[in-house]
């Protein structure tokens, strides 16, 4: 499914999101703090617009996704910025090795991720003692409101604009309903610390649309 929307991938999130999937990235992207001689994973990085970003730092960034058109298209846009490289991974069984890595982190996978508790423990695996994850996901507005008009955009409005503008319209309903059946905000954050992160935080983006948590891994002194 992943790989059949891939070439528009981008441009249809922008246009479903109403441009605020510029913003979250921006968002995601002062969270992790890239700085030059960080090593940075990546995951679920799609066609690698959010690696881009981080890679602008001067850090070695590893976009990884589980789906090969993603990875195919993201080479064939940025595969000539030196300190960026793409890697076909499975977030339940990452192909690197132990505190590999400073910060990770991961925007819009870990609800398309079958058992998204183990993609939290293969995070902390491979990251270093003392380094962050960042995890920017869709949540819950916690305003009944504002709920109300959300599920009405994503039930009525997204399937219309998602026919006419990707290739691929029956992944935008998959997308509405992964949305609606993920956890709110206070339960993705105690799954995140359950798998042994620390200092799990979380703020709301968009009224609470996007949710962006943040953990720390232990060190041997915690």
């Amino acid at each position: 499914m992943f790989d059949q929307v891939a070439p528009a991938y981008d441009r249809t999130n922008t246009v479903l999101s109403m441009g605020n999937d510029r913003f979250w990235r921006a968002a995601t992207t002062r969270a992790v703090a890239p700085r030059p001689g960080q090593r940075i994973l990546d995951l679920a990085a799609g066609t690698g617009a959010s690696s881009v970003a981080l890679a602008r730092s001067g850090a070695t960034v590893v976009a990884a996704d589980f789906s090969p058109g993603m990875i195919a298209e993201g080479r064939r846009r940025h595969g000539g910025i030196r300190n960026l490289s793409f890697v076909q991974a499975d977030a339940t069984d990452l192909p690197f090795g132990d505190a590999e890595f400073d910060t990770v982190t991961m925007s819009f996978g870990l609800r398309n991720v079958n058992e998204p508790k183990k993609a939290l423990a293969e995070l902390l695996r491979v990251t270093r003692p003392g380094g962050r994850l960042v995890v920017c996901e869709f949540s819950h507005p916690p305003s009944r409101a504002f709920h109300g008009l959300y599920r009405f955009y994503n039930d009525r409005v997204l399937p219309v604009v998602a026919k006419a503008m990707s290739s691929n319209a029956e992944a935008y309903d998959y997308l509405n309903e992964s949305i609606r059946d993920w956890p709110d905000q206070r339960t993705l954050s105690a799954w995140i610390r359950e798998q042994g992160w620390t200092d799990v935080a979380h703020r709301d983006l968009s009224m609470g649309i996007v949710a962006l948590h943040r953990a720390t891994k232990p060190t041997d002194r915690d």
